[in-house]
C-alpha cells in the first residue's frame, strides 16, 4: 500500500513547460508500466507547448476549469469531468482557456517498443 498526501508534495515544473506546476502522486517505477500519476494546474492563458511521446499513452481528467486542447492540429474543447486519451506519438498540447485555474490529473502508461 502507499498513502499520498497531495499537501505534503513539492511542485516541480512540467518537463516540457517548467512554468507549469505539478505535484506527483505516484512516480515513475512505483507501479509496472506506469510512468507517472500527477495533479497539474494550468492558470488561465497558460499553455503546455506541443509535445508527444513516443513511448506512451497519456491519459487526462479535467477536475476544474475549461481547455481547448489540440491533438495533431486538431482542436478540441474540455470541460470539469471530462476525460482524454492521447495515442503515443500524437503531438498534443493544452491551453487553459477558462478564467479560473485548470486542474488536471494525468498519468501515463508505458507501451512496447
Amino acid at each position: 500500500m502507499k498513502h499520498v498526501r497531495a499537501v505534503e508534495l513539492a511542485e516541480q515544473g512540467v518537463s516540457h513547460d517548467p512554468a507549469i506546476r505539478k505535484q506527483v502522486l505516484l512516480p515513475l517505477g512505483l507501479v509496472p508500466r506506469l510512468t507517472g500519476f500527477s495533479r497539474a494546474v494550468l492558470r488561465p492563458g497558460q499553455e503546455a507547448s506541443e509535445h508527444r511521446h513516443l513511448d506512451m499513452a497519456e491519459v487526462f481528467l479535467v477536475q476544474a476549469g475549461q481547455a481547448t486542447v489540440a491533438i495533431e492540429g486538431q482542436p478540441l474543447s474540455l470541460a470539469t469531468g471530462d476525460c482524454l486519451l492521447v495515442e503515443p506519438g500524437e503531438r498534443h498540447r493544452i491551453a487553459n482557456t477558462g478564467s479560473e485555474d485548470l486542474v488536471l490529473l494525468y498519468f501515463g502508461l508505458e507501451i512496447d517498443g
